[in-house]
């Protein structure tokens, strides 16, 4: 007689039992420490270099700014100074109207009021400088484009050519800055420089 236990555990094949549970071995994993500790090391190198990157930009930033502070400090007045040159230039331009054999017989009033233009130039000059604005007068030196700028040529063969003989206007700094160039004559016909006075040029040998 067939147990009717079999035939309800599998109803394919009556004579057959249920199939036995068999259990599966255990699989030890990798070891979690090692695997942890490299990737502990991975973070905080790359938190290292992250934290030096930052902080080399913050002391960029600091020196970027510091910089361009100290630049509106020095340099942020040079519109303001060059409006005030106008007013330099027309007293000077008063003092050099006066001749110097008039200055000498002047009266007393007109002594008063040629005194008074030079104070007040010298007042006008001293108050820029202590702003950063200094006047220069090339006079005498070699012409320099980037200090200066040329008007006209005088022929002057005593004096080497390419030498400031005259000062048209007074050039301006501000800072290490050119705020206005001076306005010069330049000599011509003398003898280059480095060249002897004699302009006779060293011959080459054959």
């Amino acid at each position: 007689m067939t147990d009717p236990t079999r035939q309800k555990d599998d109803p394919a094949n009556p004579a057959q039992g249920p199939e036995p549970v068999v259990s599966k071995p255990y699989i030890m994993p990798d070891d979690p420490e090692e695997g942890s500790a490299e990737a502990l090391a991975k973070e905080a190198a790359e938190a290292r270099d992250k934290m030096l990157r930052t902080l080399a930009e913050m002391e960029n930033l600091r020196k970027r700014t510091a910089r361009e502070v100290a630049d509106a400090r020095t340099y942020g007045i040079s519109g303001f100074a060059r409006d005030v040159l106008d007013i330099a230039d027309n007293l000077q331009r008063a003092l050099d109207a006066v001749p110097a054999d008039t200055r000498a017989s002047a009266d007393p009033g007109l002594k008063a009021l040629i005194e008074g233009v030079e104070l007040t130039e010298r007042s006008l000059l001293n108050a820029l400088e202590k702003n950063g604005v200094k006047k220069f007068d090339p006079s005498g030196e070699k012409f320099d484009p980037n200090f200066q700028q040329a008007m006209y040529e005088v022929p002057d063969p005593s004096v080497p050519a390419g030498t400031v003989v005259q000062v048209v206007q007074a050039g301006y700094m501000i800072g290490d800055r050119v705020l206005r160039p001076a306005l010069v004559a330049v000599s011509k016909g003398g003898a280059k420089a480095g060249t002897p006075a004699n302009g006779n040029e060293p011959s080459s040998a054959a």
